[in-house]
Order: structure tokens, then sequence, then C-alpha cells
């Protein structure tokens, strides 16, 4: 999952220059308790150049815009004493590099809303620009931004990514594609050691999926994707059978609504005729459908202007 993310989903030069053959996670073991209660396999670190480059995933799931999140990142998180952790415990394994220096650190945040995010994930650009050098101390901080949103299935199908396959499934609200989805995790996640990850999916469309559709599975039956399909093979028919029958619902509703609109317009239009054959006589043909074809805003500013009118020319002005 690490890898498919790295390569699928961080569009930058150097992911293409690790080894990803080399990479392997690191253990928490001088984390803060409270850090290690919210994530798990949140470090890792791969070869890049000769050197270990360390990869510090914070998957923090977003699924509303929040314009500070850059500082929900840096304090919420504790990313500053996490990574100052990290670095700590690196110099004094005197794991850093020829150079001295420190590994770099990649922050992530995926995000699943509906609306297109539109925020900045730069802590800088929240903090205002004084003028006159002040500007300089601003502390710099941001974070990869993964927008679910932003991906066409078109665009995550053809991948053979278990990232891309997760989005698809987020995405979806169609039960043939959500089983095509399962078929292709099952093809590769075919092979024995692969195992605890087909039981990781399992146990997400247990406790996450099915029921954030409001759909009420039984997850501790669910050892297996395989049960899975197989529920989503039985169970098409009758969602599909549902989705119609709450379509024809709400297509009722709607035309319901559209039918008491359109009397109601529909009897404004017939008073504001009968005042003006009461002022001014028989109304023509086309004046007559120039009234019934107008929406109730028109009807109303009409008949508020009949009051004053000399003639009817004058009841029909802007």
């Amino acid at each position: 999952m690490v890898r498919d993310l790295l390569l699928g989903f961080v569009k930058e030069e150097w992911v293409r220059k690790i080894d990803l053959e080399s990479l392997e996670r690191v253990s928490g073991s001088y984390v803060s308790d409270d850090i290690r209660d919210r994530h798990d396999d949140i470090v890792w670190r791969v070869k890049w150049g000769g050197e270990w480059l360390y990869v510090y995933i914070l998957i923090e799931f977003q699924s509303t815009i929040d314009m500070y999140m850059p500082l929900r990142v840096l304090v919420y998180v504790d990313i500053l004493v996490y990574v100052g952790l990290l670095y700590q415990d690196l110099i004094r394994e005197k794991k850093v590099g020829p150079s001295g220096k420190l590994p770099a650190v990649l922050p992530v945040v995926l995000y699943n809303g509906s609306r297109r995010w539109d925020k900045s994930t730069e802590l800088w650009d929240l903090i205002e620009d004084v003028l006159g050098g002040l500007s300089q101390y601003r502390p710099r901080f941001t974070f990869l931004l993964l927008n679910e949103g932003v991906y066409r299935d078109e665009d995550l199908k053809p991948l053979k990514n278990l990232v891309s396959a997760l989005f698809r499934l987020e995405n979806s609200r169609d039960p043939e594609r959500i089983r095509e989805v399962v078929t292709a995790l099952l093809d590769w996640l075919a092979a024995p050691e692969q195992a605890s990850l087909r039981r990781a999916f399992t146990v997400w469309f247990n406790r996450v999926f099915f029921p954030s559709r409001g759909k009420e599975m039984i997850p501790p039956e669910f050892e297996e994707l395989t049960e899975v399909r197989a529920m989503l093979a039985e169970t098409v028919a009758e969602w599909k059978e549902e989705w119609k029958r709450d379509g024809l619902k709400e297509g009722l509703k709607k035309g319901l609504k559209k039918g008491l609109n359109e009397g109601r317009k529909e009897g404004e239009a017939n008073i504001l005729l009968k005042l003006i054959e009461m002022k001014f006589g028989q109304i023509s043909l086309i004046d007559r459908k120039r009234v019934q074809s107008a929406d109730s805003e028109t009807l109303l500013r009409w008949g508020k202007q009949i009051l004053t009118a000399n003639k009817m020319d004058e009841i029909f002005r802007l």
C-alpha cells in the first residue's frame, strides 16, 4: 500500500529515484504514547541515491475543507514533536547519512470530501505578510494533499494499484463497480503473503465501507474478500431494485411538487386575468397567453402594477 501510494499518487521527481525494493517499516518505539495510539505504520524508510530516506506517512483523513489544515497537521498530530523524536533517535543511533544531514519527511493528508479542495497547504500562507522584514520569520510547513475527488474512475481503473482501488471504492455508488474492484483486488492479492492485506480490506468493508452506505452487513462472518464478492453478487440485484423504488418515490415526490407549483401558478394567472378584464375589459389572445406563461414572480409584479395602470400596456411594463 505504501509503495502504491508513492508510485501512483506522489507525482514528484524523487519518487522515480528511490529503490522500492528497500522499502521497510521503521520501529516507532520512540513515539510518544498519545501519537502511538492514534497512528500505525506511519514511518517507513527507503533507499534514495544509496542513502536512507525516511518517509513519514501521516495519513490524516479529512472529509471537509479546512483553511487551517496546515496548522492542524502541525499541532494536533504533534508532527514537529514526532519528527524531532525521530531525528534525535537517528542521531543517537548514528543512523544519519555520510553528510551528517537529517533525512526528509513526507506528511500526507488524504481528503475524500465532495467539494474540490481550494485552500493552501502551506502554513506560511496563513500568517499575515507584514512589510519591513518581519515576514521572513514566518514558519514554513507544508503537507502533500491527496484529493480523492479529482481522480476520475476511468483514469484509476487501468492502474494495478491498491490505493487507486481504494479511491475507486470510496468514490463509488454503483454496486457493479464495487464488485468489479473487489474482483480485481482478489486477483492482485492472491499470493499467500498478501493474506494480511486481504484481511485488512475485508475489515475495512465491514467496519467502514458498508456501514457508511447504510447497508447492514455481518462483520464477524467476513474473513476473506471472496465472501465479500459472493455477498455482493447476491445483493446487487436487491440493491438495484431498492434504488429503483427509491428513484420512483423521488420521481413521484418531484412530480407532485411540480404539479402543485404549476397548479398554484395557473391559479395566480387566472386571478390576474380576471382583474385585468374587470378593469380594462376583454383581453387579447396574445396578452392572455403572455399571462398564462409568466412565472409567479412576474405575475405578482403585474398584479401590483394593475393598481396604478391607466391602460393595459402599463401592466406589463418592466
